[in-house]
This record gives C-alpha cells, structure tokens and sequence, in this order.
C-alpha cells in the first residue's frame, strides 16, 4: 500500500492536491486547465449543487449493489476511465498502468487518440474492456484506418469525439509555455527539475513521450512533426453524412461523445448510434459551453432510453454519481480525477480513484435508502435547490 495515499488520498480534492505537489506546474496545468476564462471548467463542477438530495432511508438499504449493466457487460459499478491524451507524461507508461486499474476494478477504460502508446500497444498489456476515442479526419482514409487498427486489436466500442475538431484556447498552457507536444526547452527543464520525484521516475521516459497512434512505422518522426500532422487532419466540417459513414464501417459499437444539444442527441439515435456520452470536454474547448450534468436531463428525454447515455465532466465526488445516474445517465466517466490519482502512484492510485469514489457512491446510496441503480433512478431523490440564487444575491 502506498503510505502517501494511505495518509492524504482521502478525497479527490486531496488527490489533486499531492498530483499538483508532485508534478511540475506545466504538467500539472495541462490535466488541470481549461480553455480561457474556464468558466465551463468550474460550472461541470458545482453544477451538481444545484440538486439537493432528498434521502428517504425508510426504503432499507442494509445491503447495496453498485453494478452498472453498460451493452451487455457487467460493471462493478457506473464509473469509467475516460479519454485523456498523454498519460504517459504524468507516469511511466500512464495509459497502461490505467487500463491495469480499470481491469482489475471491471469497469472499462477508453483509450485516447492523444495517447503516449499506440493502441496496438495497450491491447497487447490489456485484456480488459477497452474502447478507443477516434475523430472524423480531414482524410477520412486515416480515420477508417484507425478504426480497422482497433477493430485488429479487439476494441470493443469506438468512441466518436464531436467537440475537438479545432483546438480550444487553453491559456495556462500559454502562460507556461506548455505546447502540445511539449518542447522540453530550458524553461521546461527548470520547471522539471523543482520536482525531483516526477523527473526521477521520467527520466528514461522523456525522450519516448510521442503520438503514438499517428506515428508511422519505418518512419521515425520528430514530436513536434507528428504535432503538425494532427493539428491538419482534425475537420471543423464534419458532418452526419461522416457519422454514417463511420456506422456503415464500424460494426462494433460506436458512441459519440461530446454531445450537448437534446436535438443532436434524437438525431444521433436516428443515425445509428449505440452510446451518447455528454461531455463539454472537460470544459478544455469551447468556454462558455452549458455544464454537462445541466444538459443531460433533456438528453436523457430526447433519446427516451433507446441508448445509454453517460456523463463526462465534473465527477468529484460519489454524490455526483448518484446524482447523474437519479438524472438518467446509465454511467459516468472520469478524466481527471483517475489522472491525478496516476500521478501520485501509477496503476495503484487509479485505483484509489475508482475505489474512492465507489465507496462514497455506496455510503450515499445507504444514507438515501437506494438499494441499487435502479433504485437511484426510479426513486425520487432530488429536488432542485437554490444554491445559484442564493450565491447571485451575494
């Protein structure tokens, strides 16, 4: 057992505390920051105080059962890894000491497009439930192409990524500096060297950190080369004629993620969709955006229950779980949290993480009388609060 988690990883806030300890300030930052004012950032989490939660412990909930039921699998409860690029910056080989949690943890994990380790790579070190985030491509040759490497690699659900397709404005990264990829220069390497733990355990790793799903074999390229070559390929003009396209190829599941608008997510039935993941991307893209739990309500009647849908963006405590899945969210995904629980130690704290955020789920269902997700969901256990009107008037 790690000892440092044991003492401080009491909550997630604390884990991002140790995470912004331990890593230097450009790297932390880049898992931390939003796009401009952040604005979206900060919403996607104290927009869950906007339910209260009204408990009704006369139902009797002794025992509890947190499993999820997500396209035919089991999950030991509704909480998923979600696509965060270059894992591998913030520990060795992060994308595979992540999808090592999740396994052990059954639940699945989804790897990024932005990953340090090819695809190919983590499904070789991994036998657990894995989906792979893909784009629609200016050359949509390359985008059928990574869906075929994933199909190779026993991916069982592509996960469609809709609110990427230009880069947004993400302003701590330009106070630092920080550029994707990062450049290593000499203010990098002083920002490094004030944090001897994360350099000692990088120190072979620095040289390796690269794209690797848009490396090309025989090819050797230079980071920022591979940099250059994404920034081309991501199309502000796709369409649902590409959406079909992708459907008509991909014959595993296939679920669109960044989804915000209820008209957009009735068509996304129409289209073919299995999964809608709502999600403003962290709050990383687009500032100003509508907080993702605030959205999912009129999500969930849109698509009137003919697709899962799941949550992304804000998950800070248990409570937030319960909350998205009594809103109608089958499922929930983290990005940060489980990263700064990498950070902190590898696999073992992704899944503190997991862990962590399991057992508040459990004790808050105990506390409010649900004995199972069903229960959340069909029980009535939120009413809207006043917590926006009261903090307005002050």
């Amino acid at each position: 057992m790690n000892q440092e988690l044991k003492r401080g990883g009491y909550s997630v806030a604390a884990l991002r505390r140790m995470a912004q300890k331990r890593l230097p300030r450009p790297i932390f930052d880049f898992i931390d920051g939003g796009a401009e004012d952040e604005n979206t950032l900060r919403q996607n989490e104290s927009a869950f105080q906007r339910w209260d939660l009204l408990p009704q412990p006369l139902n009797g909930a002794a025992e509890r059962d947190i499993s999820a039921s997500l396209f035919g699998n089991t999950l030991r409860s509704p909480l998923l890894l979600g696509p965060t690029g270059l894992s591998g910056l913030f520990w060795p080989q992060g994308e595979i000491e992540s999808a090592k949690a999740a396994a052990v943890k059954g639940t699945v994990y989804c790897l990024s497009h932005g990953s340090v380790c090819t695809l190919e790579q983590l499904a070789q070190s991994h036998n657990g439930m894995k989906w792979m985030q893909i784009f629609i491509y200016k050359d949509r040759g390359f985008t059928r192409e990574l869906a075929s490497r994933a199909k190779d690699s026993g991916y069982e659900a592509l996960v469609l990524t809709i609110d990427n397709q230009m880069i947004g404005k993400r302003e701590r990264d330009l106070a630092n500096g920080f550029t994707i990829p990062p450049r290593f220069d000499f203010a990098q390497m002083l920002a490094f060297a004030q944090k001897p733990a994360w350099w000692w355990s990088m120190r072979h790793e620095l040289s390796k950190v690269t794209f690797g799903n848009y490396a090309q074999l025989n090819a050797p390229e230079s980071v920022a080369v591979l940099a250059a070559r994404m920034s081309t390929l991501l199309d502000p003009g796709m369409s649902w004629h590409d959406v079909v396209m992708l459907r008509d190829y991909w014959k595993g599941k296939l679920i669109l993620k960044g989804v915000l608008h209820p008209h957009e997510a009735s068509e996304a039935v129409k289209h073919g969709i299995d999964g809608i993941i709502v999600s403003n991307h962290g709050g990383r893209q687009l500032n100003g955006t509508m907080a993702s739990v605030r959205a999912l309500p009129a999500i969930v009647q849109a698509v009137n229950r003919a697709v899962p849908v799941l949550l992304d963006g804000g998950i800070r405590r248990g409570s937030d779980v319960f909350k998205a899945i009594a809103l109608g969210a089958t499922a929930v995904m983290v990005g940060r949290p489980h990263l700064w629980g990498l950070s902190v130690a590898g696999q073992e704290g992704v899944e503190w993480v997991i862990d962590l955020l399991n057992n508040e789920l459990d004790r808050v269902m105990g506390l409010a009388g649900a004995k199972n997700l069903k229960a959340i969901r069909d029980g009535d256990f939120l009413r809207l609060g006043n917590f926006f009107e009261s903090h307005a008037s002050k």
